[in-house]
């Protein structure tokens, strides 16, 4: 008897937590600027700010729908919004775009997420499911390092404090406001979470 009942709320936890992908906040209820003029400006963009992202974003979608069902199958898998991967996506390789061979960064990082392979060993192909696992794990250690050190932070809070650190670490946030600064062009997670908020509203 005892079993049997450990095995049917086995099950339905388990049913519960497949297809979920709010582990680690949403990017929907993040206020953000968007991008800074320094990340428009090499994009030909006369404005800055979240409509920016958005136009990036636009952009890199065709691109990034290619990899759409494989981005979803990684967010399911690892609770996590499936916008954020593709944001990431589109700043770090405009969705493979930019990629020489699979690598960019001046031969540094590594596929779609741009792994940098001085502080890890990339995995898979450079668009593969292996490939977006690492950089989304990777992605959820920053996430985690923020549950550390800020608990009071909100779960959207520390989100956002982990987009920053995937750029910059995790020793560059202070303080939720100024966790850009010195990350690349001092907007990263700004950025991304309005690319992210793109990406949400068309299917990720």
């Amino acid at each position: 008897m005892y079993p049997m009942l450990m095995l049917l709320v086995l099950a339905a936890l388990l049913g519960a937590s497949q297809g979920r992908t709010d582990c680690y906040g949403s990017v929907s209820r993040i206020v953000t600027p968007g991008a800074s003029c320094k990340t428009a400006a090499p994009e030909g963009l006369s404005y800055c700010g979240v409509k920016a992202s958005e136009k990036i974003a636009e952009r890199d979608l065709g691109a990034m729908n290619r990899y759409k069902t494989l981005i979803k199958k990684v967010g399911e898998k690892l609770c996590i919004e499936p916008a954020v991967i593709a944001g990431i996506i589109s700043r770090e390789s405009h969705a493979g775009k930019i990629l020489k061979n699979g690598w960019g960064d001046n031969g540094n990082g590594f596929g779609l997420m741009q792994v940098d392979k001085n502080s890890h060993r990339p995995v898979g192909q450079w668009n593969s499911e292996a490939h977006l696992m690492q950089g989304t794990n990777i992605l959820i250690s920053m996430i985690r390092a923020m549950q550390r050190r800020f608990p009071r932070w909100t779960k959207d809070q520390k989100l956002k404090g982990g987009i920053s650190a995937y750029n910059a670490g995790a020793g560059n946030v202070r303080t939720y406001d100024k966790m850009d600064i010195g990350t690349t062009h001092n907007d990263y997670s700004n950025d991304v979470v309005a690319r992210a908020k793109y990406y949400k509203r068309h299917g990720y």
